[in-house]
């Protein structure tokens, strides 16, 4: 791979607020650094459809503040094949562009590991996922946000919960990690979170109702991870039903919601810093690496790292969590 003039940048897996801050910081730092961008559009689809077009700085004007993304976003299997990688790097070539920014989740940043490794294409990710659960870095794009939108809705279910003397369990996106859970239930002075880190461990629901729930409270709010390993706010619900029938049981599940609104300052910040970082890293000759903050450096994580570790839940925070819960 000779000198980099061109770069492709695309946003894939789920959308997270802050990944237009990011697309903004990658176009403009690369144009600064006197390189040509291409913005692709709905992920590694429009890599293999050819669906791409060039990015001058007043493409990006105006977007920061937009949640969602504005070069869409798309799964796609075909790229999940040899074929189809084949046909996006024989795209790539066609376009021009030598080296390629992916922001997106572990799904994507296996995409560009895959495409890195199969055509020795320079590839830098950003962490774009509000599920916070890559290897390498404190904290992901989307992540924040998610978390204060958690907070908003809680904030409101605990108006009637309180009202109602009820037991609310509070449905939170995160996949297969318990960060949005436990961190949203600490923030909202929740009774407790359910995150399936420890589904093998204990069994959680038992432990909440044993540690005393209502002894001194007429209300109380449990966040549960969404993962076929705790099963959902609706296996919960179904067994307190069940097995304390004495209790006034409700449900909401925030899905989607978690997924929009306009990026906190914070998530701005970061996607900012990693989308400048990113294209530092292809000038210094970096590849397949993940732009990662850790003690709010800017840390370079290879892909192998970021996809294939699982990021370990801090003990402290549920200990945390427990003591203020009484």
């Amino acid at each position: 791979m000779g000198t980099i003039k061109c770069i492709g940048i695309l946003t894939s897996g789920g959308d997270a607020p802050g990944m237009n801050a990011a697309i903004r910081a990658v176009t403009r730092s690369a144009i600064y650094n006197g390189l040509q961008v291409k913005g692709i559009y709905r992920g590694y689809k429009g890599l293999i459809t050819g669906e791409i077009q060039e990015f001058k700085t007043q493409n990006v004007s105006n977007i920061i503040q937009l949640g969602g993304t504005i070069l869409k976003t798309a799964r796609c299997q075909e790229f999940k094949t040899p074929e189809g990688r084949k046909i996006a790097y024989e795209t790539m070539q066609r376009e021009g562009i030598d080296a390629l920014i992916v922001i997106g989740g572990d799904g994507s940043l296996t995409g560009a590991r895959l495409l890195a490794q199969e055509f020795d294409v320079p590839c830098i990710g950003l962490p774009g996922t509000i599920d916070n659960d890559l290897y390498g870095t404190d904290t992901t794009i989307g992540y924040d946000t998610a978390l204060n939108t958690i907070l908003d809705a809680v904030d409101k279910i605990r108006d009637t919960a309180t009202s109602h003397e009820r037991l609310f369990f509070v449905e939170v996106m995160g996949r297969d990690a318990g960060f949005l859970a436990l961190n949203g239930a600490i923030a909202a002075g929740a009774e407790a979170a359910i995150i399936p880190e420890f589904n093998t461990e204990v069994d959680q629901l038992e432990e909440f109702i044993n540690n005393g729930f209502r002894k001194s409270k007429n209300s109380s709010i449990v966040l549960v991870a969404e993962s076929e390993i705790t099963g959902g706010a609706m296996h919960y619900a179904e067994r307190v039903k069940n097995e304390y029938p004495q209790y006034d049981v409700r449900v909401t599940i925030l899905g989607h919601l978690q997924r929009g609104g306009r990026p906190t300052a914070h998530d701005r910040i970061i996607a900012s810093r990693m989308g400048v970082a990113s294209i530092e890293a292809l000038m210094e000759g970096q590849r397949n690496v993940m732009i990662g903050i850790e003690n709010d450096q800017i840390v370079y994580v290879p892909f192998t790292k970021a996809i294939k570790n699982d990021k370990p839940i801090d003990r402290e925070l549920v200990n945390v969590l427990n003591e203020l819960s009484i």
